[in-house]
């Protein structure tokens, strides 16, 4: 079995290279190289982690998200039609469906209502994808995970563990929420049970995530933990941190309104649809076991 992994070179495709499964070759491909196509000609299966992340500076063109997000996604799958692969990942992301808050668990068939750029061609490229007309033999799956992490990776969990390590004290405990997160390694789970299972799975979209969502008050609890600080919690009036967080979107502040959104909102996914299809009852490694996994690389 071959298996070709487009945008392999971050960090969740570096991990990906990491997968053992049996008979299996895994080759990275990059799209910067013209022959990329012939590249994944032979490939049986190809995974697309293609696109463009989240502008926290505010620097990226609508423009450029379509072409990252979206025409890429065209032209991967016109190959991936060509091609002898009978199986597509597509890696979308959960932004397609909301990226801040959400009062019930976020299911498949959930209103979609992206609010960035990045969620915006994220949910463009899905609907394209699930428009098109599929040869018998082929199959296209994806997925929706919410924040991947992992050692080497910092993202949002790095600035928190900024913070608490220099031993500073946590200024956002007046907010209470539950978010659902992704270690890389229950990533790189789901996609090795896609593959050996793939005569199970339709065509569709798929959330994955952890199994239990997780609070930012226990993952400052597990940073304090780690790095064995005792520094307190701030209750700082909401309404104050919102408005820092406002300053932030002019001012090159450490927060601004959409990290503050997604560090303090409760955003839960639901992995159910997917475990389903695959006979999943539990995966390798629990929230909290990945968290620490992660939050331990950072010392």
């Amino acid at each position: 079995m071959n298996i070709a992994v487009l945008g392999g070179s971050g960090f969740v495709g570096r991990n990906l290279m990491k997968l053992r499964l049996m008979n299996a070759e895994i080759q990275t491909v990059s799209l910067r190289n013209i022959y990329w196509k012939e590249a994944v000609g032979l490939a049986d299966i190809m995974i697309n982690l293609v696109g463009k992340a989240h502008d926290h500076e505010g620097t990226v063109s609508e423009e450029d998200y379509s072409f990252a997000n979206v025409e890429l996604v065209k032209e991967i799958f016109d190959t991936f039609t060509k091609s002898d692969a009978r199986l597509l990942i597509h890696v979308s992301s959960i932004a397609a469906v909301e990226e801040f808050e959400s009062e019930e668990p976020l299911k498949e068939e959930s209103i979609c209502n992206p609010f960035s750029l990045y969620g915006k061609t994220k949910r463009q490229a899905e609907e394209w994808l699930l428009q098109q007309i599929l040869p018998e033999n082929k199959k296209v799956i994806i997925l929706r995970p919410p924040m991947i992490h992992g050692p080497g990776d910092k993202g949002n969990l790095g600035l928190l563990y900024k913070i608490i390590s220099k031993g500073l004290p946590y200024p956002l405990a007046s907010f209470d929420n539950s978010r659902s997160f992704l270690s890389v390694d229950n990533f790189c789970f789901f996609i090795s049970e896609i593959i050996k299972n793939e005569n199970e799975m339709e065509t569709g979209i798929y959330h994955i995530c952890d199994d239990e969502p997780v609070s930012t008050k226990e993952i400052i609890n597990i940073i304090k933990k780690i790095t064995n600080k005792k520094t307190p919690n701030l209750s700082i009036p909401k309404i104050f941190i919102q408005g820092i967080g406002r300053v932030g979107d002019i001012l090159p502040l450490p927060i601004n309104t959409k990290r503050l959104k997604k560090m303090t909102g409760s955003l839960i996914v639901s992995n159910e649809k997917i475990k389903k299809a695959l006979k999943i009852t539990t995966l390798p490694a629990s929230a909290h076991e990945g968290l620490e996994n992660t939050i331990k690389s950072f010392v």
